[in-house]
Parts: structure tokens; C-alpha cells; sequence
């Protein structure tokens, strides 16, 4: 009995010791307290975020800045980051480390602040965006977009670079090794390199922009909805996405249907040979005249307008109409060439004669030799 009860007690000792001496020569009671310090921390790290922002919101009310509320509403993960460093920080000063432990919870504690400030930074981009919209009559709002990923990306190095720094690792032979890397790979990425050149181009010289009709001869033709870094999203008329690369624009031609100052529309009429000359003049100076006083067409001198008889077709004379809308819209161009159809038809019958259509005309001057006679029927009222 008293060998098992000394067997106990060393067993106790040796818990004992263990649970005193702990890690780092910190028992494993003071780390327990710690941990669950932390862990209200970090339970309550949502709570406390947003006593801050209530605070912080306040002050955005006061100010004439719109993108400020933005700011504030973006930057809660940041806020609970800090929540969590002030979590680390309480539970290291309750420690007391020292040495390597001490080094190693202050520079995380550095690298948590520097994080939680970048991302505050990375998240004030967009809403300080609407600072950048005078710009946007000079570099097109999808410059200011690809400033805006810039501005984000330098952000985000520099943020890395300086946990780096903290934790004792020198960026600048970082940098050197990478430029050597970067070589080898801009010899690989030629074709990445070029469409950002040309997609910079694009949008330096305003050649469109989203919501433009563009088309690029043999490639596509829609609707563009965003100019990227190496490529450009089209959306063709039935709704599906075309991605270009944008080298294509750059080697190809393209056409800014959304710049056109008014829509064209050219027909040739064709009226039966039978119409005479009074008839193609009532039927010319008709059509004319509904070109001119029609609010949906523009006249000279601000565009063209030719309504002419223009060649003897093989079944035809055909009158060219030549002529614009006042409007770029697609529906409404179709209604407006719609009621000129409407028109022309009026104006054709109203002269009294008609539209032709394709006909052969067989003429047979003699039957070959021992050919049948052609039946001739007797004339009415003969009696034969």
C-alpha cells in the first residue's frame, strides 16, 4: 500500500511539475487564462467593431463627404482585426514573455496592425473613387476603373512588403530576384503584354467604351461591357459573351456604330416599265416631299438626301432613296423606315401604277418546220 501511494505521489509531482513549469517557464494555468482572454476578444470582437463604427458614423453625418459613410461601413473587418490585435496584445502584457516568445507575439502583433491599415486603405479605394469622376471627361470611366485596380494592387504590395519588413525579410534583394524572374517570364507573356498595350490605347483613344455597338470586321459584332487588362467582354445581339483579345482591335478594323450622328437607310424602288413619265415625277417628288416634312428625317445641309430615278433595271425602272434618321436607336430606326415604307406605298398607288417584280417575256416569231398549227379559239359572236 504505502509503494502504491509513493508511486501516486510521484505521478502527482510530475503532474505538478509539468502544469508549474508550462511552456516556456509560464504554467499552463496563466496560459489557460490568457487563451480564454483571447477568446473574449475575439467572441466579442464583432461587438466592439461596431460600438466603433456607431461612433465613427456619427462623424460621417457631419461631414459633406458621401463616400466617407462607405468608408466606414467598408472598414469592419479591419475593425474586428484590431479587436483580435488588442485580444493578442492584452493577453501578452498578462504573460509577461520574454525573449524569443516576446519578439515572435510583438511581431505578429505589428503584422495584424499593418494588415488591418491596409485593408481599411484597399477597401477607401472605390468609395474615393467618386473624387476621380471629374477625370472621367479625359480618361474614360474604364481608365478611372483600371486607376482604381492599380491603386488596389499597389496597395496590396506595399502592405506585403511591410509584414515582410517587420518580420526582419529585406524586400529590396527580394525585388532584385523577382526582376530577374520577371524577365524570364515577360519573354513567355509577350502576348499578355501586348493586350495591355492595346487595351491602354483603347481607352487613351476613346475608341469605345461600355454599352458601345461595335463591330470588329470577321470577329464579332454587339454590345461592349468591359474593357480588361489583356482582354474585352462583347455581348453579341443574342445575349451571348464574346471575350476578344484586345490585340484584335489593334490589328483589325473596327466600327463605333453607337457614334454614328444619325442612321442611313437606301432602297431601290422598283415601278412597272408602264409608268410613265408624269407618274415617276408625281411618284419622285412624292416621296420627297414626305422626307422633308417628316420630323423622324434630316434634310440638307445637315446630311444628304437623294430620292432620283436611277437605272432600267431588267424588269424595273428603279428610284433611289437615300436618306437618314434623326435617331441612332435601333427601334426607333425601324419604325421610323417602317412608316417611310408605309409612304412610298401610298404614294406609288396614289400615282397609279404599281411596284414591279421579276418577269421573262418569251417572243416567238416562226414554228420550226412540221410543227402543229397553233389552235386559234373563233371570235365571239361568229358562229364558227
Amino acid at each position: 500500500m504505502d509503494e502504491i501511494e509513493e508511486q501516486a505521489l510521484s505521478f502527482w509531482s510530475l503532474v505538478t511539475g509539468v502544469w508549474n513549469e508550462g511552456v516556456f517557464g509560464i504554467d499552463l494555468g496563466r496560459i489557460l487564462i490568457a487563451l480564454l482572454i483571447f477568446a473574449g476578444f475575439y467572441i466579442l470582437r464583432d461587438l466592439l467593431a461596431r460600438v466603433v463604427m456607431a461612433v465613427a458614423h456619427r462623424q460621417a453625418a457631419r461631414t459633406r463627404f458621401k463616400g466617407y459613410q462607405t468608408i466606414v461601413d467598408s472598414s469592419l473587418p479591419s475593425l474586428q482585426l484590431l479587436v483580435i490585435t488588442l485580444g493578442l496584445f492584452v493577453m501578452g502584457e498578462y504573460l509577461a514573455l520574454e525573449g524569443l516568445p516576446a519578439t515572435v507575439l510583438l511581431k505578429a502583433q505589428q503584422s495584424l496592425v499593418a494588415l488591418a491599415i491596409f485593408l481599411i486603405l484597399y477597401h477607401a479605394v472605390k468609395p474615393l473613387s467618386s473624387l476621380f469622376k471629374r477625370l472621367e471627361a479625359i480618361l474614360t470611366p474604364e481608365m478611372v476603373g483600371w486607376l482604381i485596380t492599380g491603386a488596389r494592387g499597389a496597395i496590396v504590395l506595399i502592405g506585403f512588403a511591410t509584414v515582410l519588413q517587420i518580420w526582419g525579410i529585406q524586400v529590396a534583394p527580394l525585388i532584385a530576384g523577382l526582376g530577374l524572374f520577371g524577365v524570364a517570364v515577360a519573354l513567355g507573356a509577350q502576348d499578355l503584354f501586348a493586350n495591355l498595350l492595346a487595351g491602354l490605347s483603347i481607352l487613351v483613344e476613346k475608341r469605345f467604351g461600355a454599352g458601345d455597338w461595335v463591330q470588329v470586321e470577321g470577329v464579332v459584332e454587339g454590345t461592349v461591357e468591359h474593357v480588361g487588362f489583356r482582354s474585352t467582354r462583347i455581348r453579341r445581339f443574342d445575349k451571348a459573351p464574346v471575350y476578344v483579345p484586345n490585340t484584335e482591335f489593334s490589328s483589325k478594323p473596327v466600327t463605333n456604330f453607337s457614334a454614328m450622328t444619325h442612321r442611313r437607310i437606301y432602297w431601290k424602288i422598283g415601278v412597272e416599265y408602264r409608268t410613265t413619265k408624269a407618274q415617276l415625277a408625281q411618284i419622285r417628288n412624292g416621296i420627297e416631299a414626305f422626307l422633308l416634312n417628316s420630323d423622324a428625317f434630316c434634310g440638307p445641309p445637315e446630311v444628304p438626301m437623294f430620292v432620283r430615278i436611277d437605272a432600267f433595271n431588267d424588269s424595273s425602272i428603279d428610284i433611289m432613296v437615300y436618306c437618314f434618321t434623326r435617331t441612332t436607336v435601333w427601334g426607333e430606326w425601324l419604325q421610323a423606315k417602317e412608316q417611310l415604307a408605309y409612304a412610298i406605298k401610298d404614294i406609288v398607288e396614289a400615282a397609279g401604277t404599281g411596284f414591279a417584280f421579276p418577269s421573262t417575256s418569251i417572243y416567238l416569231e416562226s414554228l420550226p418546220a412540221g410543227t402543229p398549227d397553233v389552235f386559234a379559239p373563233p371570235a365571239p359572236g361568229t358562229g364558227q
